[in-house]
């Protein structure tokens, strides 16, 4: 993991040394392949403006669809056409919840494994790095085999997995008060969001970031979103006008969401 790091940071420090043709920095590009646990409160931007603040420059953009597979976007070509058109240096892949435990029955296991292992090296050939961020499951019995399974696939396809189901459980016990979920009770509420960035940052930078408050401008995406698997930007204008425009981000949730995972680290 640590020669991982090494390279992530190797690869932001070049992006952050890349001078744009008037002499502007430019950040690192993002690009996030997933779905509704993806979208559902804007992962990618909330990510963005995380990394920003702590001193990592990036912009995301997305591909993402309500109910949408790994392998769709592979035999539809859209992640190969993003990589066509913009130069990205991290590639975040979310499966839909539970294609890797065969909830949809045998083949979506086969299926979802073939195409991480495409979507990685893909992503590797066109000079990103590539992580597969997990899903989660409340029941703690089926977290556990999602989480075997989801590692095991990560590790075939040679790429980190960013594991949230068990973290989730752990934040749930020691922060209840906080929104993990939406009101629908399946699709990641604020506080699940921001997990999956600190998670990911974590995973990126080696460190948790720094537990200051933050306002992120850019649609938050509700489940019903109108969004499709169309390459968009984070914070572009959203499909449906009455999509919330913006979320703040209290420093005494990020303190707690970082107390959290470090309780479960010492356990």
């Amino acid at each position: 993991m640590r020669a991982y790091q090494s390279l992530i940071a190797l690869a932001f420090a070049l992006c952050a040394s890349c001078i744009g043709p008037h002499g502007e920095q430019q950040p690192l590009r993002a690009l996030f392949v997933g779905n509704s646990l993806t979208y559902v409160g804007n992962l990618p931007a909330v990510f963005s403006v995380l990394s920003s603040a702590n001193g990592h420059a990036v912009t995301s953009d997305m591909i993402v669809r309500g109910g949408a597979t790994l392998s769709q976007r592979v035999a539809d070509g859209s992640v190969e056409r993003a990589f066509a058109e913009q130069k990205y240096a991290l590639l975040v892949l979310q499966e839909r919840g539970g294609d890797l435990i065969c909830s949809f029955g045998p083949s979506s296991c086969v299926e979802s494994q073939q195409a991480i292992q495409t979507l990685s090296s893909l992503g590797r050939k066109n000079g990103a790095a590539v992580v597969l961020l997990g899903t989660y499951q409340t029941n703690p019995i089926v977290s556990g085999q999602l989480v075997e399974k989801e590692s095991a696939a990560a590790k075939a396809a040679g790429i980190p997995y960013v594991e949230m189901s068990e973290a989730l459980q752990t934040l749930r016990r020691s922060a209840p008060a906080l929104e993990w979920f939406y009101h629908d009770g399946n699709h990641p509420g604020n506080a699940l969001v921001l997990l999956d960035a600190v998670l990911l940052y974590k995973q990126l930078f080696g460190a948790y970031p720094s537990a200051t408050g933050f306002a992120v401008n850019a649609p938050i995406y509700t489940n019903e979103s109108g969004l499709t698997e169309t390459l968009r930007a984070a914070d572009a204008p959203p499909p449906r006008p009455e999509t919330p425009p913006a979320i703040s981000y209290a420093t005494d949730t990020i303190q707690k969401v970082i107390a959290g995972l470090r309780k479960q680290e010492g356990s």
